[in-house]
C-alpha cells in the first residue's frame, strides 16, 4: 500500500469539503483527476473510503482511520520541512491558517507581511471561514490555526487573545440614524440595507442574526467588497454593517458615520485558537507568537 502526499492532502480536502469537486479545487487538482485518484485509493486498500451521495460524501470508518493517519503523517512532513527549512534552501514549510471575515480585512495583511518576509521557507495557506466553521476544522485537524470570534464557542480548543474589533452600523452623513452614538440591532432591522455578496461569511452571520430577531434584512444592493458597501451608503443606497476598524479606514475618504452596535454578538473580541499548542512544529509555534506577542490593547480598533 503506498499512498504519496498528494494522495493524501487530497482525501483531507474532501473530507473538509464533504465534497470531492471541492475537495478537488482546495487541492488544486483537476476533478476528473481528483476522482481518478480516490478510487485508486479505494482500489489499493481493497476497501470503500467514502460514500458518495447526492448531498456530496461521508467518511466510511476505514475512511476516518485513513484520515486519521494522513493528518498525523503531514504533520510530521510539515515539522521536518520547518526545522529544516532554515537549512535547505527550497525546502518549504506551510501553514494552513484560517480566519473570519474581520481578522483578514483589517489585521492579518499588516501582521503576516514582516512574519513572511523574515521566514522565507514559510508558505501561509490562508482561507477564510466563519469562525463556527473554523472550530469545525481546528478541531478535526484540518488546519493548524485558526483565528475567530468570541462569540463562538471553542470547545477544547486552546485559545489566545487575538485583538477586539465591534461592530458598527455605517450610514450617509444626513441619514435620519447619523447622530447617535449607539444602536441596538432591532432599531435597524426595518432599514434597507447594502451588504456582501452572496456567500460571505461575515454576511450571513448579520443575516443570520437577523432572522433569529424575526426579521430578515431587506437587501437592495449586494457588492464584493467592504469599501463598494461603503460607497452605496455615501450615495444614500442603504445602510450597512461591518467591523469598526473597517468602517473607520472608510470614514476617512468618505462622508459616511459610524453608530457603534449595543448588541451583545456585535462587541467582538477577536482570540487564535489551535488544537494543542505544544503538538505544533517550530514554524507554526513562531508564527503564533509573532500574532499573539504584542499586548492585546496594542491591536485593540481605536479612532
Amino acid at each position: 500500500m503506498r499512498f504519496d502526499h498528494s494522495d493524501l492532502r487530497l482525501f483531507l480536502r474532501v473530507a473538509e469539503a464533504g465534497s470531492i469537486t471541492h475537495g478537488a479545487t482546495l487541492a488544486n487538482m483537476a476533478l476528473p483527476s481528483a476522482s481518478a485518484r480516490l478510487s485508486s485509493m479505494e482500489a489499493m486498500v481493497g476497501v470503500t473510503l467514502l460514500i458518495r451521495n447526492r448531498r456530496g460524501v461521508e467518511l466510511t470508518p476505514a475512511g476516518d482511520a485513513l484520515a486519521h493517519h494522513a493528518r498525523i503523517i503531514l504533520r510530521q512532513v510539515e515539522q521536518m520541512r520547518g526545522e529544516l527549512g532554515a537549512y535547505a534552501k527550497g525546502l518549504k514549510a506551510q501553514v494552513r491558517l484560517l480566519a473570519n471575515t474581520g481578522a483578514i480585512t483589517d489585521f492579518l495583511p499588516r501582521m503576516l507581511a514582516p512574519y513572511l518576509a523574515s521566514h522565507p521557507h514559510v508558505d501561509i495557506d490562508l482561507k477564510e471561514r466563519p469562525s463556527d466553521e473554523i472550530v469545525k476544522a481546528i478541531t478535526r485537524d484540518y488546519a493548524e490555526v485558526g483565528l475567530i470570534s468570541d462569540a463562538v464557542d471553542a470547545g477544547n480548543l486552546q485559545k489566545f487573545p487575538f485583538a477586539t474589533d465591534g461592530l458598527c452600523l455605517v450610514v450617509a452623513a444626513d441619514h435620519p440614524l447619523a447622530n447617535p452614538k449607539y444602536i441596538s440591532f432591532q432599531e435597524v432591522l426595518g432599514e434597507e440595507f447594502v451588504g456582501l455578496s452572496q456567500g460571505s461569511p461575515f454576511q450571513d452571520l448579520i443575516c443570520d442574526q437577523a432572522v433569529q430577531a424575526g426579521q430578515p434584512l431587506s437587501f437592495r444592493v449586494r457588492l464584493p467588497t467592504f469599501e463598494n458597501v461603503c460607497l452605496m451608503v455615501e450615495n444614500r443606497v442603504g445602510v450597512g454593517i461591518m467591523p469598526e476598524t473597517t468602517a473607520r479606514k472608510y470614514r476617512r475618504s468618505m462622508n459616511i458615520r459610524l453608530v457603534k452596535l449595543t448588541d451583545a454578538w456585535a462587541a467582538r473580541r477577536l482570540s487564535l485558537c489551535v488544537r494543542q499548542l505544544d503538538a505544533l512544529p517550530p514554524h507554526t509555534w513562531e508564527l503564533i507568537q509573532h500574532l499573539t506577542s504584542r499586548p492585546l490593547a496594542d491591536r485593540d480598533a481605536r479612532d
